[in-house]
């Protein structure tokens, strides 16, 4: 692996001049391709690797004196079907190596991918161990050579050098990237509790910013009846004006048309047996606000677009604003959870010099330092792309992006983030439909995210009784599924796909998700539940084992059994109709 002019010799000035040294991993890729890292920097370099289980290696790499340091290696692109990152988004394909690179720092991204070949093994998985400061990595086929590349890069000093996760062992890409968010994890973990991995309400795309006190608790007390246990208040509360924007965020004060006692109103949502979650847009500071002249000296960014600043958390006078504002809805108004949004807008590129009276040298530390005023033992949403395994500390559960009516991207946004979401619940993002939406398509959303906790969005008092079966009926599912379908071993097929079909296994149940026409595998005893999401309700089984008579019961979107019966499962394929957002309980005897 020699260097390659015009691809891995750099262009600016923070490796001028260069060092460079050759890193031996120990490592064999497929196809007995041996990977030596080339490292470099204006700065010498030395280096140590630390042996894992076979085909893992952690390498650190350390300047002399305090330097930007980049690691590269190369592989042959073989059975190579797609390259996985934390921000693929809908792009799953082979990016060209030339493109621009990724930068993942605390406030959004995750330094993190994987090259994925045929069978959905990991070709390559890497990580680093970097996930504060900002990290920079280029990926993507290496045009000259027909080769897959990467480099990963940050700022490193003779105490904390550049620490490189991989993996070549071939195992399932799933497994790979659960061990890397096993790999961070070690002292951040904290205790998720059992609300945030059960069934919630939001009120965003059903009330967008025209929440009031009344309809909260109106739609509280019915989303309780269906099996949700907490209620996710969005914006609209904090201001009378409905014109989207933020030009009114910042103080934080509730309305008092909507709301005229917070308090109370808090307490009525919680005693139908919910939590309460508030919204806050974090970093800003509306212009139609009395503190906007105050924050002028502290602002990283104005935003005219959204008619507001993005304060610069670098200042104690900032963070103990913004951390004041949410513990007194913890401590005063009662709330049980804190829906924090917009972290990812403190990522200004290229911030400007903080005003006297800070007392930190980055952004990144500003905005930790800020995450650990808010209060504890509270949840805490985040949500994409802000998924740095730094913000485990200080969060409880982390949300796909928006993607209304788009249940493909929920599916994709959620199995992404529980490939590395570690500790943290994920839950995905709020379901909405058309008043007249059938009940096959309303159950086809949910199980495009049953391996995620499920937000629903809709005025419920205006939904049909069959469409109130359907969320009776999928929600209890996952009430009484959710150590399987959350925290069970997951493995998701076909990342280039778009993952037509995801499992997901725990003591002795197999929960299966079918999106496409593919063959579904029936394990050799215990149960398969077996949710179908695809049009065709024609579903293939696979038996690999000498089979043997098994009970099939049939349900449609609603929860009613539509057939029951044994069938003998003899080695082979065997075809069962499953209605298009139905369920099929499939088991076998020990």
């Amino acid at each position: 692996m020699s260097l390659a002019p015009g691809i891995w010799q750099p262009h600016d000035e923070a490796f001028a001049p260069i060092r460079e040294e050759r890193v031996p991993t120990g490592l064999t890729a497929a196809g007995g391709a041996g990977i030596v890292l080339d490292a470099m920097a204006a700065a010498s370099l030395s280096w140590t690797v630390v042996p894992g289980p076979p085909g893992v290696a952690e390498i650190t790499v350390v300047p002399d004196r305090p330097a930007t340091v980049r690691v590269g290696w190369r592989l042959p692109c073989v059975d190579v079907t797609a390259f996985w990152a934390a921000d693929g988004g809908e792009h799953r394909g082979l990016p060209p190596f030339w493109r621009r690179p990724r930068i993942a720092a605390l406030e959004r991204n995750a330094p993190v991918g994987c090259l994925v070949g045929a069978g959905d093994v990991s070709v390559c998985t890497y990580a680093a161990g970097e996930v504060v400061k900002p990290v920079r990595t280029r990926t993507g086929v290496v045009e000259e050579t027909g080769e897959f590349g990467f480099w990963v890069e940050h700022d490193a000093s003779p105490d904390a050098g550049v620490v490189l996760r991989l993996d070549v062992s071939g195992r399932h890409f799933a497994r790979t990237l659960a061990d890397v968010a096993a790999w961070w994890g070690a002292g951040r973990a904290a205790p998720v509790p059992r609300a945030a991995r059960m069934p919630a309400y939001s009120t965003w795309y059903a009330m967008q910013q025209h929440v009031d006190a009344d309809g909260v608790e109106r739609q509280a007390a019915a989303s309780a009846a269906l099996g949700c246990e907490a209620v996710i208040v969005d914006d609209g509360w904090h201001s009378d004006d409905r014109g989207r924007g933020y030009g009114y965020a910042g103080e934080w004060e509730p309305s008092p048309a909507a709301f005229p006692d917070f308090a109370g109103h808090v307490a009525r949502v919680r005693d139908s047996g919910q939590a309460y979650l508030l919204w806050y847009a974090l970093p800003f500071v509306g212009r139609h606000t009395a503190l906007w002249e105050r924050v002028q000296p502290y602002t990283l960014a104005y935003k005219e677009h959204m008619d507001a600043a993005v304060v610069d958390p670098r200042h104690p006078y900032v963070r103990e604003l913004l951390a004041g504002h949410l513990t007194r809805a913890v401590e005063e108004w009662g709330v049980d959870g804190l829906k924090i949004d917009f972290i990812d807008q403190f990522a200004v590129e290229d911030p400007p010099e903080p005003a006297p009276g800070a007392d930190c040298a980055t952004v990144n530390e500003g905005v930790r330092r800020l995450l650990a005023m808010l209060p504890r033992d509270c949840l805490v949403e985040l949500r994409q792309p802000y998924v740095s395994p730094g913000l485990w500390p200080y969060a409880t559960m982390v949300r796909a992006s928006d993607c209304p009516l788009s249940p493909a991207h929920n599916r994709q946004r959620t199995v992404d983030l529980r490939l590395i979401a570690g500790p943290l619940a994920v839950h995905a993002d709020m379901m909405m439909w058309h008043p007249s939406e059938s009940p096959e398509r309303v159950a086809a959303q949910l199980v495009n995210a049953l391996f995620a906790v499920p937000q629903i969005s809709v005025d419920l008092t205006a939904q049909t009784p069959e469409q109130l079966d359907v969320l009776r009926f999928w929600l209890g599912f996952v009430r009484r599924h959710a150590d399987v379908l959350q925290e069970g071993s997951f493995e998701p097929a076909r990342p280039d796909l778009m993952y037509p079909q995801v499992t997901a296994r725990g003591d002795g149940v197999v929960v299966t998700a079918r999106y496409a026409p593919l063959p579904v595998r029936v394990p050799e005893t215990g149960t398969l539940l077996l949710a179908n999401a695809d049009d065709s309700p024609d579903v293939l089984l696979r038996v690999t084992d000498a089979g043997g008579a098994a009970l099939a019961v049939v349900r449609d979107c609603r929860g009613r059994v539509v057939s029951e019966r044994t069938v003998e499962l003899t080695a082979g394929a065997h075809e069962l109709t499953v209605p298009t957002g139905g369920l099929l309980t499939l088991t076998r005897p020990a």
